[in-house]
């Protein structure tokens, strides 16, 4: 899996751009990383502190910034985190050593700082104001944390066509189109990027690969990366992996009723997976009923039609992608980050295939490098035939009889 798994795993820590002093280096005995889709990715250095001699030292202040690669010698070590010291505890036992964890976490724990009242529009004479598209939004708001926003091809295409359906449905009203305006109301920027990301069917992660490594924030369609990045097998590469399969993902609609104050009617949308066609679909309804059934949720707000496209992606597609979840673990392995795709091999067909990771996390320590992961099997895997995903039949030992 590695070009030289066999040699010992590696690391480097840096503060401000140096390399750590050697024996700073050698009193930490445990490395833990974290990183996820939702939330900061992390790093907790446990240090020995013998002779309290890394208490209160300047290297280890609040605030300086922190780089992590590891990998294997004597391989080139991978970049896996830049971000900021955030936190430290101490432990003082009565017999032993005393230890000191050093916490670190991206540019994102940034945008979790504090709360604002603002609101996104561009004035425009005789008319009144309209919405600053999503894409811009992000751009704006990352740009103020000296973050460099990256959009996916497929992110961006996705917000255009929401956007454009918001324009059209409330180009010939003024008033409709100052409600399609995003307001921040009490909320972190965080808050408010996760809002939008959800709504526009994104993913929001840092990556701190060089250059810019810890300074570029990403937002993704899940859409826009489907082909496998670490390809692990059951009995192999995979050391153990446990699947659950979870009655959330049984829900396969979500209906929004819609009020059209022209003609004061309010209607039904309800937008589903077909799951043997691997497709989304969509009905029109001319009344506003109760639910179908169990596979279906209903949205208990009434919208507008510029609204609604966007409340149904936010609701349906992170439900639908609950459906299959698991967890599993490999010998470390730093290409392992939240948004890898990982291709699992030996695992049948219903189990196996394609899993995006939602969060990873790998630890060096005594007992040496491994990685830990959670994954989801997502609706888009579904246009992949289950052969080219690796989800293939286990050959039974016994043979069947005629």
């Amino acid at each position: 899996m590695m070009a030289n798994p066999r040699y010992a795993p590696a690391f480097r820590v840096s503060i401000n751009d140096s390399s750590v002093p050697a024996a700073l280096r050698a009193s930490i005995s445990t490395i833990n990383l974290q990183t996820g889709l939702e939330g900061a990715d992390r790093v907790e250095l446990t240090l020995a502190n013998d002779s309290l001699r890394w208490l209160d030292h300047p290297l280890l202040k609040m605030d300086n910034r922190l780089k992590l690669e590891i990998g294997y010698a004597p391989d080139p070590l991978t970049q896996a985190f830049v971000g900021e010291i955030v936190g430290q505890a101490a432990t003082f036992p009565s017999g032993g050593s005393p230890m000191l964890t050093v916490s670190a976490q991206d540019r994102r724990q940034r945008l979790q700082q504090g709360a604002k009242q603002r609101w996104f529009g561009i004035p425009i004479p005789c008319y009144g104001n309209t919405p600053i598209p999503d894409a811009a939004i992000a751009a704006q708001v990352s740009a103020e944390h000296e973050l460099f926003p990256i959009m996916g091809a497929v992110a961006a295409a996705l917000s255009a066509v929401l956007g454009g359906i918001d324009a059209l449905s409330s180009m010939n009203d003024p008033k409709e189109m100052q409600k399609l305006i995003r307001r921040q109301s009490g909320e972190s920027d965080f808050d408010l990027l996760s809002r939008v990301a959800r709504e526009n069917g994104w993913e929001m992660q840092i990556d701190h690969s060089e250059p810019n490594g810890g300074q570029k924030l990403v937002f993704m369609s899940p859409a826009d990366h489907l082909a496998p990045d670490v390809t692990l097998k059951y009995g192999q590469s995979l050391i153990d992996f446990t699947p659950r399969i979870s009655n959330v993902g049984q829900i396969a609609s979500v209906t929004v009723n819609i009020w059209i104050a022209e003609i004061k009617t309010q209607f039904a949308i309800t937008l589903g997976w077909d799951w043997d066609r691997q497709a989304l679909t969509i009905d029109f309804s001319g009344s506003a009923g109760d639910q179908k059934g169990p596979s279906e949720t209903r949205v208990q707000e009434t919208l507008t039609l510029a609204s609604a496209p966007r409340k149904l992606v936010s609701e349906l597609i992170p439900k639908l992608n609950k459906r299959l979840t698991g967890s599993g673990s490999t010998i470390g392995d730093p290409r392992i980050q939240a948004g890898t795709v990982l291709q699992l091999e030996g695992l049948g067909m219903q189990f196996g295939g394609l899993y995006r990771v939602t969060s990873a996390t790998h630890t060096i320590d005594g007992g040496g490098y491994r990685t830990n992961f959670e994954v989801r099997k997502e609706i888009w895997f579904g246009s992949i035939p289950l052969p080219n995903q690796g989800a293939t039949p286990v050959p039974s030992p016994i043979p069947r009889l005629n």
